[in-house]
Order: structure tokens, then sequence, then C-alpha cells
């Protein structure tokens, strides 16, 4: 079906579930504290579910992975268009904190 951009007359997905991604194992043995933050991208589809997730501005590839991993299981109030649940197309920030 139709995936429609938020705005005009698409009211954003609202999110009702999300995991903390999971600090690298690699990275956490590690002695530096390295951190930032992953852009990802997704489609929220008319029931709320996550697709085609995907990596837009990497961090790097194993913290990549665990933002695509935690994202993966987010769920979402669907869009809505003319009182109609709509897919849409999002963009998602993962930050990373070493803690």
């Amino acid at each position: 079906g139709q995936v429609y951009k938020i705005g005009k007359d698409v009211v954003a997905p609202g999110l009702v579930y999300s995991v903390e991604p999971e600090y690298p194992e690699a990275a956490r043995k590690a002695k530096d504290k390295f951190g930032g933050t992953c852009l990802i991208g997704l489609v929220v589809d008319s029931s709320g579910i996550v697709h085609n997730v995907h990596v837009k501005r990497s961090l790097r590839p194993d913290f990549d992975a665990k933002a695509v991993e935690s994202v993966e299981q987010y769920r979402f109030k669907p869009a809505m268009r003319a009182n109609v649940p709509v897919a849409v197309a999002l963009n998602v920030e993962v930050d990373f904190v070493r803690r």
C-alpha cells in the first residue's frame, strides 16, 4: 500500500512501546567511552508494526546493528489520515551513551 509522509493531513504515529538499545559488548569491554547517535529509517504500517528498518546515518557497524535490533521491536499507535490508519515513513534517532 501507499506510504505517507507525516504532515499536512497525516498525523504522526504515537510510540507505545520501545526498547533501549544494548551497548555493543566489544565496545563495553573497551576502555574508550565511545557513544553517539544512529539515524534509523523505518515504515510504521497501518497497524503500528515497524517494517523496512534501515540505517540512514551510521555510527559504527556494531552500534548500527544494535540500533536496528531495538527499533525492530518498537510498536506504535498508527498514523492517521482522515481518521483512517495509514502507513508512514519516519526516522528515529537512537542514542548510545556509555553508562
